[in-house]
């Protein structure tokens, strides 16, 4: 299982299409530490969406991050998805289609992101901050539990300059400040919940299994399934040393040269001082 790299990768694909939509604008400030914890207080709550709901598709597998997470509810949600999976398979499958139909299906398609993705714009707008924080919530669970202690790191840096901002602009007490700016989130959160998923599809597509993410409008040689993937020689498999050794190491490092304002410091905190010319004198 590759759930570490999932989430990372969600979370890369946030930070980079969360600057592209204008989630972070040029906050006026010099670069430093306080302008990247603004950035921090804009994209990070987009990237941690998206790194948790890159764990989503997997709810069709009956061991993965996403279906032990909350227990029994996760794993009901976990059959239910799988039966419908197999379910539409049968009715839905070309004549070249191996048997099967359950892991890598239905919930690794481009067609179950944007669902998932309108569902979470549908429930949020009908519904308000509360449905705001259930997405939420679920999304930075998964996140923390694939990534961790940094993950923790963060979000709390985050959500250390997200709060006494929202607080002091609202002008409201402050319980109706964070109701408020929950319901403001509702605006992206479907698209990084659909982002998400959409990664996760993009990432197994890379593995030797390949994966099915354009159904059902890509049928080819009698696959109505038909699992999308690069030439053999770029393909990985999942959890073997080419994905730890290199591929999540490399995701690493473009998350952390996609947070704005980073990178700089770290540059300037790791290259030594430039040293005085030697000599001197008259001339």
């Amino acid at each position: 299982m590759m759930g570490r790299t999932h989430a990372l990768t969600g979370a890369l694909a946030g930070l980079l299409i969360g600057r592209a939509t204008g989630l972070s604008p040029d906050s006026g400030q010099e670069p430093g530490v306080a302008a990247t914890l603004t950035a921090c207080a804009a994209l990070g709550p987009f990237a941690a969406v998206t790194a948790g709901y890159a764990l989503v598709p997997d709810l069709d597998h009956r061991t993965s991050t996403a279906t032990r997470l909350l227990g029994p509810v996760t794993r009901l949600l976990s059959r239910g998805l799988r039966g419908t999976s197999r379910w539409l398979y049968e009715h839905t499958k070309g004549p070249a289609d191996e048997p099967g139909g359950e892991h890598r299906h239905l919930t690794h398609t481009l067609v179950f992101a944007a669902a998932l993705g309108g569902l979470c714009a549908a429930t949020t707008a009908a519904w308000g901050p509360w449905a705001v924080l259930g997405w939420l919530t679920f999304g930075l669970l998964l996140a923390v539990d694939r990534l961790g202690l940094p993950a923790l790191v963060a979000y709390g840096a985050g959500a250390a300059a997200w709060l006494p901002a929202t607080l002091s602009a609202s002008g409201l007490p402050d319980g109706q400040a964070v109701l408020a700016a929950l319901d403001a989130s509702s605006g992206w959160l479907g698209l990084a919940v659909a982002l998400g998923c959409a990664v996760h599809c993009l990432g197994d597509a890379l593995t030797e299994s390949g994966c099915p993410l354009l159904w059902p409008f890509l049928p080819i040689r009698g696959e109505t399934w038909y699992e999308v993937r690069p030439p053999s020689w770029l393909r990985f498999r999942t959890g073997k040393r080419f994905e730890r050794l290199v591929v999540f190491p490399l995701v690493a490092l473009g998350c952390l040269a996609a947070i704005p304002g980073l990178l700089p410091q770290v540059i300037e905190l790791v290259t030594p001082p430039a040293q005085p010319a030697a000599g001197g004198g008259l001339w």
